[in-house]
């Protein structure tokens, strides 16, 4: 066993001297047979009740329950896997001889759930070597770890696997394929699982809705919702916030306000704050502000989505003084500040030239400790840049620990926007000789800096070096 498995095995062990001092003290250690100990086990399993476990655990080993029993520990592996417990899971794992396809499935689903799908994976594949069939518990799981990695040809291996165990037309195995297909933004393949679905539940078309508006085909996803009221489902929540999502990708008000109406008509059933949130941010992306502002003002205890989507609202809608007022607002009553508030604030200053409201923000900035975050660290050049402080600009640019293209242009956009072109080209210099690849956005900027200063020739041998870049990508 490793370092890793020892130090595992010795906090596993701390933990039940504990619990049994813990017990003995409370006199709660009746001699629970193999069979009573399995049945809590499993009930405890479904509640995920971790402390009464390790307590049961503690009891089991006490009383020597635990020893060579293949039953007890595939009831306590499972129990840590469900919990999310997943080294203590390993450890009791590693001591079963004989694993049945139970505790297979517990130890795939908890990897798979729990943050660690290359582990959820290699169990999938150890399970199959030692001769163990994977059935409708096994694939969803292994399916979902396929997803979350983006191993798109192992994802297809596995749909090839399903299929020739006959559970592709389980409804749970169906749906695990959707939710992989749309997470690699293929839903072509997607929506030919979907047809071949023999039976389909909500699950199913909200995992289609969402796929299609996440992968920039939101008309797909209006038209999908359609045909799910016309085969007699009612949507919930998670159908509503994908169909609102695509509805403000769209700025398709008519259809937004048809979504708001069922909410309200079925608010006692699905009516929640992450719809409130997802209606405000419809609305503001259709150019309502005054319905955004109107269900903004009606929710009670606002949370920090609620203030950040009327904010951005009115900075998108180009109403940057409400937009500042608002976030003066939010701070006054308390409402927690993130990197996606004073992003939208830092751009509704860019709007109106208001560098001292900027530099305030930017103290906000340094306090929270958002500096670091390439949005916010982009924008506060934009800010500084379109405000005529282009050495505060260039001071919050160097500072930046990681850049990107965006950083680079705004840099570079700065410098042409004030009639800089040398130190815009010199900044283009620096952008390639940091291994970044300019796109038509950077010479855009680079080409207007050049007509602001008159450098014609340089813009001209730019524009040059990028066709013959763009020309050796393409040969690529």
């Amino acid at each position: 066993m490793n370092g890793n498995g020892n130090l595992n095995l010795k906090l596993l062990k701390k933990s039940i001297c504990s619990s049994t001092l813990h017990l003995k003290h409370q006199s709660l250690s009746p001699p629970f047979t193999s069979l009573q100990c399995g049945t809590i086990f499993q009930s405890l399993t479904k509640t995920k009740s971790f402390p009464k476990g390790q307590q049961l655990h503690a009891v089991a080993v006490t009383a020597g329950n635990l020893i060579n029993n293949t039953y007890l520990s595939t009831k306590l592996a499972a129990f840590y896997a469900n919990c999310g417990k997943m080294p203590q899971a390993q450890l009791i794992f590693d001591g079963i001889l004989l694993k049945n396809s139970f505790l297979w499935n517990f130890m795939i689903r908890g990897y798979a759930c729990n943050g660690c799908p290359i582990k959820s994976l290699v169990l999938y594949r150890e399970m199959l070597s030692f001769g163990q069939k994977a059935d409708n518990f096994t694939y969803p799981f292994v399916l979902k770890a396929c997803g979350d990695l983006l191993v798109v040809e192992i994802g297809r291996t596995v749909h090839g696997e399903v299929v020739v165990s006959g559970l592709e037309s389980d409804v749970y195995v169906g749906n695990a394929l959707l939710a992989m297909y749309s997470k690699f933004g293929d839903m072509r393949l997607a929506g030919m699982v979907f047809d071949r679905m023999p039976e389909r539940d909500l699950t199913s078309w909200n995992t289609m809705i969402s796929g299609c508006v996440k992968n920039g085909d939101p008309r797909e996803g209006l038209m999908i919702f359609e045909e799910m009221g016309k085969a007699g489902l009612r949507a919930d929540g998670t159908s509503l916030l994908g169909i609102l999502s695509g509805c403000a990708e769209l700025m398709a008000l008519k259809e937004g306000k048809a979504v708001h109406a069922y909410v309200v008509r079925n608010s006692g059933e699905i009516h929640n704050e992450f719809l409130t949130n997802s209606l405000i941010e419809m609305y503001c992306k259709c150019k309502s502000a005054a319905y955004s502002r109107r269900l903004f003002d009606g929710v009670k205890l606002k949370d920090t989505v609620s203030w950040n989507s009327m904010i951005s609202g009115y900075e998108q809608n180009g109403d940057a003084f409400e937009s500042l007022r608002l976030f003066c607002q939010m701070v006054m009553e308390g409402a927690e500040v993130d990197e996606v508030t004073v992003t939208s604030v830092l751009g509704a200053c860019d709007q109106i030239s208001a560098l001292q409201f900027g530099m305030s923000v930017h103290s906000c900035i340094v306090k929270k400790g958002f500096g670091g975050n390439i949005f916010v660290g982009t924008a506060l050049i934009d800010m500084y840049s379109k405000c005529g402080s282009l050495s505060c600009s260039r001071c919050v640019f160097d500072e930046m620990p990681v850049k990107n293209l965006v950083s680079w242009s705004a840099m570079v956009s700065g410098y042409g926007a004030h009639g800089r072109g040398e130190e815009a080209i010199s900044c283009y210099h620096e952008l390639v000789a940091n291994n970044f690849t300019p796109d038509e956005g950077v010479l855009t900027s680079v080409l207007s800096a050049c007509s602001h200063a008159g450098l014609v020739n340089e813009g001209y041998t730019r524009m040059l070096s990028w066709r013959r870049l763009q020309h050796k990508m393409f040969l690529k």
